[in-house]
């Protein structure tokens, strides 16, 4: 049955799920591509060319067993096809949505290289998934044996929920301590419903607490409680907490009213996607609607930033970028969504200070690409005498982000950091030079994908159920 059902790559052509109008889109913030049909997801899947060496799960970080779940998918085995994601991977219908693709595993799928176009492996994982939570196959953790030993984890991001999820499963006692007033970290305040609709991230955090998982939020770490308490109260100690503070810019005119931070803005709008009373939105302060918006950078949070303005009713939206299309780090999947939305992309262009005390315009440089830096990519140059004025009512800084001062922040000396402010772990185990801490994701890695988090997150715990000597097979759910 396998073979009829695989290798179509060469009969059946690549197909997207439906993609929403740009016109309609807009309006709203609900995920911009349609789920794929029971037949179609198993067409698509029938694509794969079962390779002896898949290299579209050697280049995925979780490595997951792409070909084996895409084969029982294309044979209506979707239960099965869960089972498997989910044995390797915490959260597929997250990484479904967001991993970048077409880097990763659809940009090494070898029907690609061969000119047929890519496997959609990440519309069929989420199709998988949300199969799954409709049909009621994802249930609450229930571990086979109860453990007394417990796990403190700093953070409910990525990597601190997937760290709590592979403990819990091996009946590990869990606690999740966040800043916030809800569990998900940029899940749930960074990233915009129309990436990742908040019920998606809000029903995983749901199964881990009727699964065991004891989450204290509004719990800033230094301040409501010590991290010396916390390693107290635990016999192990997971740092997951993501990196927060935003890169500055140096320039005149950096504290005009109208000047933004991009964490700030897409957090109060995501806060307004739950129905929260936001005084911030309300105001118009951190709304771009009636406004010419400028967004400064060129990665995945300076697109969530320009598609947000659109959605909020912003009378144009610019994004100013000091390199060219080529040489952007953001996805160029979302690079094309923002152009079909109505973003201006300013290419070579960066800013060289602010008009107004309230903004009035971005005084902008333009730029030219000069030798590749150290990294092999080109470094930009200002093309002398081509300066000229971008007339803006709101900026955006996305310019990158940094951690916090931990070791400061927690009166914690003694926590070994990089000369970049990232926390010293071992990169197989993820342990600190702290006895029983350990840390995983963005702060460890700087900022970082989704996917390299729930990998971090997922091998710390296997690494602190060694030292407990505890088996490390998946319970049942």
């Amino acid at each position: 049955m396998a073979k009829q059902s695989m290798l179509k790559f060469v009969t059946v052509d690549k197909a997207m799920p439906e993609k929403r109008p740009p016109d309609l889109r807009k309006e709203d913030f609900q995920e911009i591509y349609r789920d794929y049909a029971r037949e179609k997801a198993a067409q698509q899947a029938g694509r794969c060319s079962q390779c002896g060496v898949p290299y579209c799960q050697s280049h995925c970080p979780l490595h997951n067993n792409i070909p084996d779940w895409l084969r029982l998918t294309a044979e209506g085995r979707l239960e099965e096809a869960y089972d498997l994601s989910q044995a390797t991977n915490s959260f597929p219908e997250i990484c479904g949505r967001i991993c970048p693709q077409d880097r990763l595993c659809e940009g090494n799928c070898v029907i690609e290289q061969s000119g047929h176009g890519t496997v959609t492996i990440g519309s069929v994982e989420k199709h998988i998934t949300d199969t799954a939570f409709e049909m009621g196959w994802v249930k609450p953790i229930r571990p086979l044996m109860e453990r007394s030993e417990s796990v403190g984890i700093i953070g409910a991001g990525p990597g601190g929920l997937a760290a709590a999820d592979f403990l819990r499963r091996q009946g590990v006692q869990v606690t999740v301590y966040d800043r916030y007033d809800r569990a998900g970290g940029l899940m749930t305040y960074g990233i915009p419903g129309f990436k990742l609709e908040k019920p998606v991230v809000m029903q995983r955090v749901e199964q881990l607490q009727q699964g065991g998982v004891t989450f204290v939020l509004n719990c800033a770490v230094g301040e409501d409680m010590s991290f010396a308490d916390i390693r107290a109260e635990h016999d192990f100690v997971v740092i997951a907490t993501g990196v927060y503070k935003s890169r500055a810019l140096q320039a005149p005119g950096v504290g005009a009213k109208g000047l933004v931070r991009a964490i700030d803005y897409l957090t109060v709008s995501n806060r307004k996607s739950f129905g929260d009373d936001v005084p911030q939105f309300d105001s118009g302060e951190l709304n771009a609607e009636g406004k010419r918006v400028v967004v400064i950078g060129g990665g995945d949070t300076a697109m969530d930033c320009v598609r947000t303005a659109v959605r909020q009713g912003a009378t144009s939206v610019k994004c100013l970028y000091r390199r060219d299309r080529a040489n952007m780090p953001g996805s160029q999947r979302e690079v094309a969504n923002a152009e079909e939305e109505g973003v201006e992309f300013v290419w070579l262009s960066a800013p060289k200070g602010f008009r107004g005390d309230s903004i009035e315009g971005v005084m902008v440089q333009k730029m030219r690409l000069g030798q590749p830096d150290a990294t092999g990519r080109q470094s930009p140059e200002i093309i002398e005498g081509a300066d000229y004025v971008e007339d803006a009512d709101l900026v955006i800084m996305a310019l990158g982000f940094e951690p916090e001062d931990l070791p400061a922040l927690w009166d914690t000396p003694e926590l070994e950091v990089t000369r970049w402010g990232t926390v010293k772990a071992d990169f197989r185990t993820h342990e600190t030079a702290l006895d029983g801490v350990y840390a995983v994701g963005d702060i460890v890695r700087g900022a970082s994908l989704v996917v390299w988090a729930i990998r971090d997150g997922r091998e710390a715990a296997e690494a602190i159920l060694t030292k407990l000597s505890a088996p490390v097979s998946v319970a049942a759910e």
